[in-house]
């Protein structure tokens, strides 16, 4: 990572790219061959076919997900980062709070490992 990259300003455009339904706009800070893995997608997805078709759909689902960064850390490959997510189901929101690990390749995100319990979101979407 180059000492000109803003890993703040990143995560702040990359995470409301996340809110709306504008799966081409997300797909933006991916590489092509970007691996992806989250609770849902535990075999993880690679490539912007796949992750195409899984963003589609989860952001049809979920197009006011509100993501922010908690904290922040660079690392040698990317940055990890602490984020909260307000996540509305129903008539009511929930927080969540998890982490990402991120890699980047000229800019990009190459690799990126979602982890969270989202045990109280299917709670609440089965509510």
């Amino acid at each position: 990572m180059t000492t000109s990259f803003n890993t703040k300003q990143f995560c702040d455009s990359w995470l409301a790219a996340w809110t709306g339904n504008q799966p081409e706009q997300l797909l933006k800070f991916y590489t092509n061959d970007a691996f992806y893995l989250d609770p849902a997608m535990k075999q993880g997805l690679k490539g912007h076919e796949q992750l195409r078709a899984y963003f589609s759909k989860l952001l049809k689902y979920n197009p006011t997900l509100k993501w922010e960064a908690v904290e922040v850390m660079d690392t040698a490959k990317g940055f990890t980062m602490k984020w909260k997510a307000t996540i509305p189901v129903g008539d009511k929101s929930i927080t969540e709070y998890g982490l990402d690990i991120v890699e980047l390749t000229e800019g990009k995100i190459s690799r990126n490992e979602v982890y969270f319990d989202r045990v109280e979101w299917m709670k609440a979407m089965q509510a």
